[in-house]
């Protein structure tokens, strides 16, 4: 039976049915066995319902990916304000504590003041005590010198 007409000619001369029937299986058999790749074979509606599910997977995807998006766009969202809330509480922090630094920083820059001042009036405390103590000894050694001018003068 390598043939149709061959397959056919078996089939008309069998004597019943179940002849008939074996002849089919046969036929199957020896089919089967010339193409062991023929269950795996795909028709054409086999095609169809796959490419539909395929398609309907890749919406349900297309969906998953969109609401995925929408999550992540909220969630970024969310984040931009959390970070701007902590960025205007973090700006109040470094302002209040510039004005604090500021403010010590006038305080040092009056105490220095004061201190300058208290140098200066001790500086000139100093001074005057010492133009005193030079005048105390330059006095009475002036008075020496011109009457040691005046004895050198008798004596010439």
């Amino acid at each position: 039976m390598s043939t149709v007409v061959e397959l056919y000619e078996a089939l008309a001369s069998a004597p019943d049915e179940r002849a008939r029937a074996r002849v089919i299986a046969e036929a199957f058999e020896r089919l089967e066995e010339r193409y062991p790749h023929l269950p795996d074979l795909v028709t054409r509606t086999h095609l169809s319902e796959t490419e539909l599910r395929l398609q309907k997977e890749i919406e349900q995807l297309r969906g998953e990916l969109r609401q995925a998006e929408l999550r992540l766009q909220k969630e970024i969202e969310q984040l931009r304000g959390e970070v701007k809330s902590e960025i205007e509480q973090l700006r109040g922090e470094v302002k209040t504590e510039i004005e604090q630094l500021r403010g010590e920083l006038r305080q040092t820059e009056l105490r220095l003041q004061k201190e300058m001042v208290q140098m200066r009036g001790d500086m000139t405390a100093a001074i005057e005590r010492s133009r005193n103590s030079v005048l105390l000894w330059l006095i009475p050694l002036m008075f020496a010198q011109v009457g040691a001018m005046a004895a050198l003068v008798k004596l010439l």
